[in-house]
């Protein structure tokens, strides 16, 4: 196996003008949004009534438990009850809160503060490592203007998710990686409050044979396990897991959300009004062929940067359960992909495919389709030809015309 390092960017290299010129537009149309909806239709709407989005879950999780009821964060009724409350007005379905229980570390400071500080401040603090996090991995200043431009963060903002919690702890686990595999450890450890993200991660490391990764992290999660479980009670931990099969057949085989807005191969299938044998069948072959190529290619000398895009792009193909706001994760890949080009140049079709899957990503409020999931295929398309994955071999005749 080659040696796991990132290589340098150097700072002469010229940005390409249509890169920079759409990142530029694309963070100026971000901030425009927020400087004038804030407080007008986003957190609360002209009447002063809450707006129902996902934020309202982990303020009134948060709530429970800092009211000494942990465990009655899972519980859909008590839940809703508390939503309610805070947003003045009910609404149809359920913002269920199915975290496990070290998430509530989180939910609980943020309910100290009042819901419109705690939604905007969830926002604006989580960015800040996402930044940092998309700095080191282009390796230049220009990975800030990527960050701020990436089309998702519009949508994670808006209904106050974690996509940039779950982007940074990925991101920083593979910047890590290769000169501080404690710290990596400690990253991935960490996002076990998502786990679902997780499930390739044992492969590969087992694969680079890194070790000290592989330990930080089991310490790192069984730690957090038994903090919650010391702050919260086992009962938290029982009810976690007592919900989670309900949580399960609500979204993956009743289909509570819209297909169109989950982001997955399974979903996929289901928009398109395929069987949910049907959806498992093809989530569970695409799971295995991601993770048969990424065991390869981590056991391969393609370069560093390939490996931790691909390891990234992948995370987001094996789950079924998949929101556009974890596609926040892809920022991660399309910044290795430009650190690359910055450093020895872009492959012709590169940019040109960075910028088809950015205008998949902003067309899925109109759409209501897996645009996400195609836009996940398509940045994974862009690795594998680097990695050389789609290269033909060469026949025979040719090898022996090439030997006379």
């Amino acid at each position: 196996m080659a040696a796991q390092t990132l290589a340098p960017v150097p700072d002469d290299t010229a940005i390409p003008k249509p890169l920079l010129y759409a990142c530029f537009v694309l963070a100026v149309l971000h901030a425009t949004f927020f400087a004038a909806f804030y407080g007008r239709g986003w957190i609360f709407d002209e009447a002063g009534l809450g707006m129902p989005t996902d934020f309202v879950n982990v303020w009134s999780a948060g709530r429970l438990a800092l009211d000494g009821h942990p465990a009655q964060a899972w519980d859909w009724a008590i839940q809703k009850a508390v939503q309610v409350g805070v947003l003045g007005q009910s609404y149809p379905g359920n913002f269920a809160w199915h975290y496990p229980p070290p998430f509530l570390f989180v939910a609980e400071q943020l309910a100290r503060l009042p819901y419109r500080l705690a939604f905007a401040g969830w926002a604006a603090l989580s960015f800040v490592p996402y930044l940092l996090m998309m700095r080191a991995v282009v390796g230049r200043p220009f990975g800030l203007l990527l960050a701020a431009a990436f089309p998702v963060v519009l949508t994670n903002t808006l209904v106050g998710q974690n996509g940039f919690l779950t982007a940074s702890l990925i991101g920083g686990v593979l910047v890590l990686l290769p000169a501080r595999p404690v710290w990596a450890g400690i990253c991935l450890g960490l996002l076990s409050y998502k786990p679902q993200y997780g499930l390739l991660f044992p492969l590969v490391l087992i694969a680079a044979m890194q070790w000290r990764v592989f330990v930080a992290a089991g310490v790192t999660a069984v730690l957090l396990a038994a903090a919650s479980w010391l702050a919260y009670g086992a009962e938290s931990w029982q009810t976690f897991f007592h919900w989670m099969p309900m949580f399960s057949q609500a979204f993956l085989t009743e289909g509570r959300a819209p297909w169109g807005k989950m982001q997955s191969i399974f979903a996929l299938v289901r928009y398109f009004r395929g069987s949910e044998p049907l959806g498992w069948t093809f989530q569970w072959i695409m799971t295995a062929a991601v993770a048969a190529a990424l065991v390869w290619l981590w056991r391969s000398r393609v370069r560093y940067e390939w490996k931790a895009a691909a390891l990234a792009t992948g995370t987001l193909l094996v789950t079924p359960y998949l929101f556009l706001y974890d596609v926040m994760v892809l920022a991660i890949a399309a910044g290795f992909i430009v650190r690359v080009g910055l450093a020895e140049g872009f492959a012709r079709y590169e940019l040109p495919g960075l910028s088809l899957a950015a205008a998949l990503l902003i067309v899925f409020p109109a759409v209501g389709a897996p645009t996400g999931f195609a836009a996940t295929l398509l940045v994974a398309a862009l690795i594998g030809r680097r990695c050389g994955l789609f290269q033909r071999k060469p026949s025979l005749s040719a090898v022996s015309l090439a030997l006379d």
